[in-house]
């Protein structure tokens, strides 16, 4: 009929299908992720992540006898270079890289370590985190496998004065949940992160550091 309006009708059935559909697609998309190497999820990492937050249990290993020492706090970074580590428990410690420099504050201590930020971040953890894309240039990279869920990478310094041997990090949907760090004595740290928030609006003022009154300033 000329005029008339034509309802065109949607089965149940076709929403249904294209539901599930959408649903299947998700799925897929989400398995790509997970089943992605952990070199290509560090690689998604880096590429799609300027900032990011979250909070942080430390373990350090103890000689046989001993109680592993534990430690927890909060971390962020905005790359390339700026970072804020601070330690909560059991102890008070601060490390900001301002992006030009490295600062280290101990309240107990009432002492500053100040460091330039290229020599101190280039083969250290911070850099596969808060460092530019290139990896490479500091780490020999290499696939970790995959264990406890987790996808891992394992970095190896290039500089042997990195006081390093060996970082691994486990990465889940391309975000780190786990590092692992081996140092040059055998001592193995290993960090969890949990509440990782990327990308998310950071205040500036956080990656400026300024030694309090008082405090003992040692370094560059």
């Amino acid at each position: 009929m000329t005029g008339a309006h034509v309802r065109k009708v949607v089965s149940p059935g076709s929403v249904r299908t294209a539901a599930r559909l959408a649903l299947a697609a998700a799925l897929a998309a989400a398995s790509m992720t997970a089943s992605a190497s952990g070199l290509d999820q560090l690689r998604r990492f880096l590429d799609t992540t300027r900032s990011a937050r979250a909070d942080f249990e430390q373990t350090v290993s103890a000689k046989p006898g001993r109680a592993p020492q534990s430690a927890s706090g909060t971390m962020a970074f905005s790359r390339p270079g700026r970072f804020r580590w601070v330690y909560r428990v059991p102890y008070d410690q601060v490390i900001v890289g301002d992006g030009e420099k490295l600062w280290i504050y101990d309240r107990e201590l009432a002492q500053v370590t100040v460091r330039t930020l290229d020599r101190a971040l280039g083969s250290s953890p911070a850099a596969l985190l808060a460092g530019d894309n290139a990896l490479e240039r500091g780490f020999v990279l290499a696939e970790g496998g995959s264990s406890d869920t987790l996808e891992w990478v394992e970095a190896t310094p290039r500089n042997a004065e990195a006081g390093y041997e060996r970082i691994r990090i486990g990465l889940r949907a391309a975000v780190p949940a786990v590092m692992e760090l081996r140092d040059n004595f055998g001592r193995s740290t290993t960090l969890r992160f949990s509440r990782f928030e990327r990308n998310p609006a950071l205040d500036a003022s956080q990656f400026r550091f300024v030694p309090p009154a008082g405090a003992d300033v040692i370094g560059e």
